[in-house]
């Protein structure tokens, strides 16, 4: 008896009672059989776990997971699917009630926009930029290129969506940061990919250097196909035929037939694992054939098949995995997108207190210069009156031409400092008024102290355990690795499927013209068999006068089963990878954090020495120059007072820089920046700033002469084209 793909049990009309009798037989033969082998099955085997932790398509604690160390869940971003438009992409993009020709039209996408917003054109003055920390952050939000390349994974993981919902598998989104923005300092994490598919690389949790070249993701069986779709063909045949027997043709060498033929199809598969397959095929046959009764002939067949998984496929959990990985995906974009706000936020603050620094630093080497310049021309007075040694002048002149090199240094570094900022918060730099305009920070740090500096460790620890994006993403992505395991379990099994089906035939037509009687060779009289148009055909076919009706058992047992049982050792490994991962990203958080404190305790007392060390500095210039004309000093013990102010006041800059830079990196390892600064998630998805960001600890520059610095040229270059 064979059981692979054919039919065990039938009833034809034109079957006898006999006929009817041994299928029965055979139908209980085989259910014996089939309850036999499934008897062998383990417990289980058949009916997939739905556990997991509590994201998409998980509802019970995974019986595979390990037991990972205990930490706080971390927090979802909300609010959930953020979107750069009111336009959502995973619903259809065609109405059902309306137009159904545009289901067929290609959709459009708005083109990227290279236009710098209007507040950028607002802070320009005197052609001039007066820029403050909270402009530059606003301006990165509406203008920086990595969080707009960013915001175009939130629509495409909204197209993934779209796409599983017709049983489709996910193409996958990119998570993590771009980081095409030059200058500035922040710190990231990498999650890893994992069989979830979500990063831009195509390595794993556990990828080396070289990485993995594939993963499991999406294992297991393929989804029925959720989308209906009609068929159809429409063929007209003419046909001539030489005929070898003229016996069997009326004496005919050849018989012409005209075939037209019309058929239809509907296909669509069901989330519980069904398939259904319905199919009507009409036929017109003309023919001179003398043995052929009708001509035309009007001939329909209509057949309806219904197919269920019964092991391998079955169930509404396994043919909707993938929507649920769809929908973890875009929380993973969600998050990846608040990921990039952090990151470039801190990356722009970080740039700002750069152009501070390089900004203070011109300053305090023109008042380097202008000392030294005024401390020359004095002793070249002094020479002249014969009261000073021709080798101070020499001095002098050499401490002038050595602070003219470290100005001239000095506002190269702010001109370049300023070129940096620029591009990270304006789109288009091909405006020679945007280009050529010097920006002069209007900010300066401020040593207020924060209320993270005096926290216990161990809360700021779990303050980021629960903020952290890349937690969150490593999160989600376990929760994919976990459906794939399913998948890959479900793969094991062999495929058995049951399917009914029920169809039947109908005949009609006209009575040939050539129709011959075979015995007498004589044409038959009109009238010999009745006529019946296409109604009657259709009539016949669903009225049941010649059904074709049954079920049947389908089986593949894959002998050893060695590629399926490969995927899911290979699933579960990646699986433990993912682990391992979450929890060494637990590990490098904490790590940070800790570091994060330390720093910026450290930042503080060095701030703190180097102030006190400047005005030590000033003061013991002050008192050199005094004694030099009293004549208690010399030229080089002025010149050496003025290097040691102009060494002090590069420390303070820099410990300024350093503890600006680390009060804001702290803020991004614990998460907190967006509350911190006011920050809109859904407005910075959107790409405009309604209220600007809100900085703490910041205070007005003081008043001072502003640098004269040579502006950089602008390079023009040939603006991007859109497509």
């Amino acid at each position: 008896m064979q059981l692979f793909g054919i039919r065990v049990f039938e009833d034809q009309a034109a079957a006898g009672r006999q006929v009817k009798r041994n299928g029965t037989q055979r139908l209980r033969a085989i259910a014996a059989v089939m309850l036999a082998l499934t008897a062998g099955v383990p417990p289980g085997f058949g009916q997939q776990q739905t556990g997991g932790v509590s994201g998409a398509g998980a509802k019970q604690p995974e019986k595979q997971a390990s037991q990972l160390p205990a930490a706080p869940a971390p927090v979802l971003t909300m609010p959930l699917d953020l979107r750069p438009s009111g336009r959502n992409f995973s619903k259809p993009f065609g109405p059902l009630l309306g137009n159904p020709i545009n289901m067929y039209r290609p959709t459009s996408i708005g083109k990227a926009s290279f236009a710098n917003s209007v507040r950028l054109d607002n802070l320009v003055k005197d052609e001039k930029i007066y820029l403050s920390l909270s402009d530059a952050i606003a301006l990165a939000i509406e203008n920086n290129y990595d969080i707009a390349i960013a915001r175009y994974d939130l629509d495409i993981a909204d197209t993934d969506i779209l796409r599983t919902k017709a049983g489709f598998s996910p193409l996958g989104v990119s998570s993590g940061v771009v980081s095409g923005t030059l200058g500035g300092s922040a710190s990231v994490l990498t999650t890893g990919g994992g069989p979830g598919g979500t990063t831009g690389g195509s390595g794993g949790a556990g990828s080396g250097t070289q990485g993995l070249s594939l993963t499991t993701g999406g294992a297991g069986p393929a989804p029925e196909l959720l989308d209906p779709n009609v068929t159809g063909t429409i063929d007209f045949q003419r046909a001539r035929q030489p005929q070898s027997n003229t016996l069997f043709s009326g004496g005919k060498t050849s018989l012409t037939t005209n075939t037209d033929l019309y058929q239809f199809g509907y296909n669509q598969g069901f989330v519980t694992g069904t398939a259904l397959q319905a199919t009507i095929t009409n036929d017109r046959i003309t023919t001179d054939n003398p043995f052929t009764s009708y001509s035309p002939e009007l001939s329909s067949v209509f057949k309806a098949t219904v197919t269920q998984h019964l092991l391998q496929g079955a169930g509404i959990w396994i043919n909707k995995r993938f929507m649920y990985q769809a929908m973890n995906d875009r929380r993973i974009a969600d998050s990846s997108f608040r990921e990039q706000i952090l990151y470039t936020v801190n990356q722009v603050e970080s740039i700002y207190w750069g152009l501070v620094g390089a900004y203070e630093d011109v300053q305090a080497r023109q008042r380097a210069l202008d000392q030294s310049t005024k401390l020359s021309s004095d002793t070249h007075k002094q020479l002249e009156i014969g009261t000073m040694a021709p080798l101070d002048v020499v001095q002098a002149d050499s401490t002038v031409a050595t602070d003219k090199q470290a100005l001239i240094n000095s506002e190269n570094v702010l001109n370049y400092q300023q070129q940096v900022i620029k591009q990270a918060i304006a789109r288009n730099l091909n405006d020679p008024a945007l280009a050529t305009a010097p920006v002069i920070p209007t900010d300066r740090i401020g040593l207020d102290t924060i209320e993270e500096e005096s926290q216990p460790v161990e809360e700021l620890v779990q303050t980021a355990f629960k903020n952290r994006p890349e937690l969150e993403q490593a999160a989600l992505t376990l929760r994919n690795d976990e459906i794939t395991l399913k998948g890959a379990r479900n793969q094991l099994l062999p495929a058995l499927d049951v399917y009914g089906y029920y169809g039947s035939s109908a005949l009609g037509g006209s009575q040939s013209p050539n129709w011959t009687n075979f015995q007498t060779g004589e044409p038959n009289p009109p009238g010999t068999i009745p006529s019946s148009g296409y109604g009657t055909v259709l009539t016949n076919l669903f009225n049941s006068t010649a059904p074709d009706k049954g079920l049947g058992f389908s089986m593949t047992i894959p002998i050893r089963n060695r590629s399926a049982q490969a995927q899911q050792a290979r699933s579960l490994m990646e699986y433990r990878q993912a682990e391992l991962r979450l929890a060494q990203l637990y590990t490098q958080i904490r790590m940070q954090v800790v570091n994060a404190q330390f720093a910026l305790t450290n930042d503080r007392a060095e701030v703190q020495s180097s102030l006190a060390a400047r005005d030590y500095a000033q003061q013991s210039l002050d008192a050199a120059q005094k004694k030099l004309h009293l004549g208690a000093s010399t030229t080089a013990d002025v010149l050496l007072q003025e290097r040691n102010l102009a060494t002090a006041e590069n420390n303070l800059i820099a410990a300024n820089a350093a503890f600006a830079k680390d009060r804001a990196g702290l803020y991004q390892i614990l998460a907190t920046t967006l509350q911190h600064y006011g920050i809109n998630l859904q407005d910075a998805a959107k790409g405009t700033v309604n209220t600007a960001p809100a900085i703490q600890g910041v205070q007005p520059a003081s008043t001072m002469p502003q640098p004269t610095t040579t502006p950089m040229p602008a390079q023009p270059t040939p603006p991007p084209s859109s497509r």
